[in-house]
């Protein structure tokens, strides 16, 4: 990895800390998710970072894929346990880091702990060469150790430059046929995941997070305003996800059926969200690692 996008990553992973920090402060009782999710894109775009995806606000069975529609008037609860996911660019090099935040009440501190000691001792294991297998065992070990399951079909993953899921997947359980070893200069992002229900998660609702596909098929769209919509998605987001409510700066008004028609075409993806199987609270943790001969970086 060259000095210039060393340093890059390097900013990503910074501001992306700051952000993911100043939007944990705001999961209050009675805020808005709406709120949280605008004031910490806001931010991470007043730094100089451009957004890797959309701020995910993930609240306690949904593991992951949230992001709140324009129009959504949800607040946090007593009890709620938010996992709260945030990511980073700059010139497409990517910084992803999630927090979980319990509002009001401390029930789930020890899952909290679950989840974020797993991630260290995944972060001390990590270097050129070493078998992921091992850094699945032993998040898996040290998730178990606490009485909980880790989410064994959710993985961390490598990052390039805008790519979010680059190839690489970091296990969260001891796995055999997970072989793959990383080299110096590969970009990490590793969050483990703990629960008390049943350790797997299954494709719920839409999560309001999209993603163009690579396909250049926008002739099979007839209706000009889908088309013009799409072109548009195409040029502003190019290979990152983004939401719902962005999209309403593109076409103010029947955005909605749109995105259903293009979902429904193939040409966007629309991300489901991911839901422990029987129910049970998740939280996560993630931190963004620059591997190196004889250990990693953290950078967020």
């Amino acid at each position: 990895m060259d000095n210039d996008i060393y340093e890059k990553y390097r900013c990503a992973g910074k501001i992306a800390a700051e952000a993911r920090d100043y939007g944990a402060d705001m999961i209050k009782l009675g805020v808005c998710f709406l709120d949280v999710a605008n004031k910490v894109e806001s931010q991470i775009l007043e730094r100089g970072a451009g957004i890797a995806f959309p701020v995910n606000i993930s609240l306690n069975e949904i593991a992951a894929h949230y992001s709140p529609r324009h129009d959504d008037v949800s607040v946090f609860k007593k009890g709620d346990v938010v996992k709260l996911d945030v990511g980073t660019h700059i010139d497409g090099y990517i910084a992803d880091t999630a927090v979980t935040v319990e509002v009001g009440t401390n029930k789930y501190d020890s899952m909290i702990k679950a989840s974020s000691d797993a991630l260290e001792n995944a972060i001390a294991l990590l270097k050129a060469g070493i078998d992921l297998s091992e850094v699945g065992k032993i998040v898996q070990e040290t998730i178990t150790s606490y009485g909980y399951k880790p989410i064994d079909n959710l993985t961390g993953h490598s990052l390039k430059q805008y790519e979010l899921h680059s190839g690489l997947s970091i296990p969260n359980v001891a796995n055999s046929s997970q072989r793959v070893k990383p080299k110096e200069g590969d970009v990490l992002a590793v969050e483990p995941f703990a629960t008390n229900g049943a350790g797997h998660v299954t494709s719920g609702v839409g999560s309001n997070i999209y993603l163009c596909n690579k396909s250049f098929r926008s002739k099979i769209i007839r209706e000009s305003r889908s088309k013009m919509m799409f072109n548009k998605m195409r040029g502003r987001f190019k290979t990152l996800p983004f939401a719902q409510r962005w999209c309403y700066n593109l076409l103010s008004d029947g955005v909605d059926p749109v995105l259903k028609k293009l979902s429904f075409l193939g040409l966007i993806k629309h991300y489901t969200q991911l839901i422990d199987a029987k129910g049970g609270i998740v939280t996560q943790k993630e931190h963004t690692v620059i591997i190196r001969e004889d250990g990693c970086e953290v950078i967020t």
